[in-house]
């Protein structure tokens, strides 16, 4: 149900801890896998460790940005313009592209991985402090500094993924880098509970916590793949830092059918923002309060984790260009069934299921944008170029989302998912004529 790979939205053999493999003994390594050379498993297991951590730390700050934040204002007794204009969140991530090229000409993708989750602890610190003190201009700021360091953090953790896997293991891995995105989701839906049960601000005290002991485990433990090559630009002084900030865009675009790429991408999860916008306020109309929607979010959210999970499964196993029709009428359907909760406002055990089954479905529909995206990521700018398609992505989230609230307080919730509904056609349309290698 989010909206970012990421959501947003939207997926190489093994790397050793400390330097990349060349592309022969990649090769070679894939072979000793598949025969079960010894040492096969252990690597597969650290590789499972850091991606699984990795990705929970980029899925927590956006569930704080987005969910938790539309939470606090809900229960703030904020009105739907306003929890509607929570989606301007996402503006960091619609423009991570401007400062993604910084990540791949300055320092590593690592570096600026734990130093974003170091700054994230740090922020989440200050939110902690603020959050029960009344001063909602001062956490509404809070909240805005968060979004920029999630985005930022956003950008080296998908450029340390690209550079330190090869792209068969970045499919087989799809699966679990998008499950445990969706765990720190689930991570989220208990800090909502939590706020519930006690405050939110112990909720973001427990956040900073967790931040900042996955940037130590990860200043330490994460590998250190060696750095791609890139083409360098002639001449010197300004011109050529101008001309190297702008050559991953301009490589980005000289893809084949990019037009269509551009338009799947923007339109993909246009409907699912829309629903995800206006969530909360509906379950809130139907009697849930802060700690029953956390409750009801959380096992939303594990659904959704065995639904990525199942994702990369049918991905891996008959690939995006005989999945990605089928699996993005399946998500523009399961819309549909915030139109008949809305409508029915059933009790609370039919609210579970609908939500459960919608989440299930946005799971397996991450995992295919997530695929789409890598596959359109060129060597030498894996950062930069997952950045742009992310941040495509999350534009829809954040237009959507920040007119949500008008347009749910004028038409009512059951009109407003209908068109919710409506908005995804396009996206399930586009999917025919995207490029599906």
């Amino acid at each position: 149900m989010e909206a970012a790979v990421t959501s947003h939205k939207p997926v190489e053999p093994a790397v050793p801890a400390r330097a990349a493999l060349p592309e022969q003994g990649a090769e070679a390594a894939r072979r000793g896998a598949a025969a079960g050379a010894p040492g096969a498993a252990a690597r597969g297991a650290s590789r499972g460790l850091w991606i699984s951590s990795t990705y929970f730390a980029e899925g927590l700050p956006y569930a704080i940005a987005h969910k938790v934040a539309g939470e606090f204002f809900t229960a703030a007794g904020a009105s739907l313009e306003i929890i509607g204009l929570v989606s301007l969140y996402g503006l960091p991530w619609n423009l991570k592209f401007l400062w993604s090229p910084l990540v791949d000409l300055h320092g590593s993708s690592r570096r600026w991985l734990v130093g974003a989750e170091i700054a994230l602890a740090v922020i989440l610190l200050g939110l902690a402090a603020a959050a029960d003190s009344g001063a909602l201009g001062l956490v509404a700021a809070l909240f805005g500094l968060v979004a920029v360091a999630a985005a930022t953090h956003d950008i080296a953790v998908d450029g340390f993924y690209l550079q330190a896997l090869d792209k068969d293991a970045q499919a087989a891995f799809s699966g679990l880098r998008v499950g445990a995105y969706r765990l720190a989701l689930l991570a989220g839906a208990l800090l909502v509970a939590l706020a519930g049960w006690a405050s939110f601000g112990a909720s973001f005290a427990v956040a900073a916590a967790g931040l900042a002991l996955l940037a130590g485990a990860h200043g330490v433990g994460l590998p250190r793949p060696a750095a791609a090559a890139r083409p360098e630009a002639a001449g010197t002084g300004a011109a050529v830092g101008l001309r190297r900030y702008v050559e991953p865009f301009r490589a980005f675009l000289r893809q084949p059918r990019i037009a269509s790429s551009l338009a799947f991408i923007l339109c993909y999860r246009a409907g699912d923002a829309l629903m995800f916008a206006m969530s909360s306020p509906l379950l809130k109309s139907l009697g849930l309060d802060t700690a029953a929607r956390g409750n009801v979010g959380g096992i939303g959210t594990v659904a959704s984790i065995a639904g990525s999970t199942l994702g990369g499964v049918i991905i891996k196993r008959w690939g995006l260009a005989r999945t990605i029709f089928p699996i993005a009428l399946m998500q523009s359907l399961a819309i549909l069934l915030y139109v008949a909760l809305a409508w029915s406002r059933p009790a609370l055990p039919w609210i579970v299921v609908l939500v459960t089954l919608e989440q299930f479905v946005a799971g397996v529909g991450t995992a295919v944008l997530v695929v789409f995206l890598m596959r359109r990521c060129m060597d030498g700018y894996k950062s930069s170029h997952f950045a742009i398609g992310s941040a495509l992505m999350s534009v829809s989230a954040t237009f959507a989302g920040s007119v949500s609230g008008y347009l749910a307080a004028r038409v009512g919730f059951t009109a407003f998912f209908a068109i919710a509904f409506a908005a995804s056609i396009p996206g399930v349309v586009l999917s025919r004529w995207v490029p599906r290698d």
